[in-house]
């Protein structure tokens, strides 16, 4: 049962308004302006892209200005944490402590806005070659392992023996995995479980101009494996379903989160652009209060045209 306002005017029965009725808005007296041509449509849109590489490039070259001044920081804080230049007392550690933390982060960020740059403007190019994908992701487990424990976290990952040697872009998937990782650790409470998975997978793609069996496809199972899903779940507060694409949008920011100050929403939109990159496929499977499942699939043959699909269109 739906409420009419009171200023709402509906006709009542029978009454019909004519020609000279001053409620009367005809077609040709509305102020909307004719749809523009479509090479107009083409201009805009041309305008607009240069506007946004300009805008792009800036930022980049901000960014970059920014990290000489700030290394300089970092390594004077570094040089009095050492005490070489003097005892110090504990609050001044303490200090200290908070500083570095609060530099390696706007580091982060900078490098964030460079990766992010170099993958909107189609820059970055994909250098696959044969490896292992489980010593790949031990090393990723290595780096983060620290950060982990100072949360109070668990992170476990367990090699499959089953995963045979493939060509694939060993730095870009570390940085897309590091980027899930740090999600997990960023939202995940104190006492949590995180867990990295690999495994081969059937990439079913349909396609449209050879509709599949009924039956037929689901009968291939991983009998001939062609790609390799990676996943990372945590038992975090979860991602309501209406934002399972949005995350991945540049610089969105989940509403509900309460941790804003932490991120600038780069680092899901840089895995999507790297994974987009690399040929392969990226989702979450997540529900409000019930953990994250973070994946994405890489060909086991990689396409020769993968390196020009990061950038967004």
């Amino acid at each position: 049962m739906s409420l009419i306002p009171d200023n709402t005017c509906l006709s009542q029965p029978g009454e019909s308004k004519t020609a000279e009725d001053p409620g009367v808005i005809h077609p040709e007296s509305q102020p909307y302006p004719q749809p523009a041509s479509q090479q107009e449509l083409l201009q805009e849109y041309t305008q607009l892209r240069e506007r946004f590489q300009r805008t792009t490039n800036a930022l980049a070259s901000a960014a970059h200005d920014l990290k000489t001044p700030l290394a300089i920081l970092n390594g004077y804080i570094e040089l009095l944490q050492s005490e070489k230049l003097g005892p110090l007392n504990e609050r001044q550690r303490e200090v200290l402590r908070d500083m570095n933390s609060s530099g390696q982060r706007l580091q982060h960020f900078i490098q964030d806005f460079l990766t992010f740059s170099v993958l909107e403007t189609g820059e970055l190019k994909m250098q696959f070659e044969q490896g292992d994908m489980n010593g790949c992701l031990s090393e990723v487990c290595r780096l983060w392992s620290h950060r982990f424990q100072e949360k109070g976290l668990a992170l476990y990952f367990l090699a499959n023996d089953k995963l045979q040697p493939f060509p694939f872009d060993s730095a870009k998937v570390q940085r897309a995995v590091s980027n899930f990782l740090e999600n997990a650790a960023k939202f995940t409470p104190a006492g949590g479980t995180v867990w990295l998975h690999a495994e081969a997978h059937m990439w079913e793609r349909r396609n449209a101009s050879k509709p599949d069996v009924s039956g037929e496809r689901r009968r291939q199972n991983l009998a001939h494996p062609n790609s390799i899903r990676i996943s990372v779940s945590d038992t975090g507060p979860g991602i309501p379903p209406e934002y399972h694409l949005e995350v991945f949008d540049d610089f969105f920011r989940l509403p509900t989160n309460e941790n804003q100050s932490d991120g600038m929403g780069l680092g899901l939109a840089i895995a999507r652009r790297l994974v987009h990159g690399m040929g392969g496929k990226i989702w979450v499977e997540s529900e409000f209060g019930a953990g994250c499942k973070f994946s994405f699939l890489l060909p086991l043959k990689p396409s020769p045209m993968a390196s020009t699909r990061g950038k967004s269109k």
